[in-house]
């Protein structure tokens, strides 16, 4: 009977964890995002972003965030979508490197 538990108990995992890993298909992208966040925290902190720079960062942030979720919730990220969400990253990496190295800062 334990052997009959411990099947089922394992068959219900193994078939539960595919559904767990299938919606999130994009790593590379999510840690790339959590790296350009990073970057803005810490251009904040060292006060080498003011307030509005970096929320006009956060809001360029987002978008690329609403692009990988519309992209994520058929389940699968086309390689054009993928293409187009890295492109807006270039974009958004570059500006925080500018907003970063300009001569303004918070006071």
């Amino acid at each position: 009977m334990k052997f009959v538990t411990f099947f089922a108990a394992a068959a219900m995992t193994a078939s539960a964890l595919p559904a767990l890993a299938q919606p999130h298909s994009t790593p590379r992208i999510d840690q790339r995002q959590a790296n350009q966040e990073r970057r803005i925290e810490q251009g904040e902190k060292s006060g080498a972003l003011n307030k509005k720079e970096a929320a006009r960062l956060e809001k360029g942030q987002a978008r690329v965030q609403r692009m990988e979720n519309r992209a994520v919730a058929d389940g699968k990220v086309t390689p054009k979508e993928r293409a187009r969400i890295e492109q807006a990253q270039n974009k958004q990496s570059r500006k925080i490197y500018k907003e970063k190295h300009d001569k303004q800062t918070a006071k």
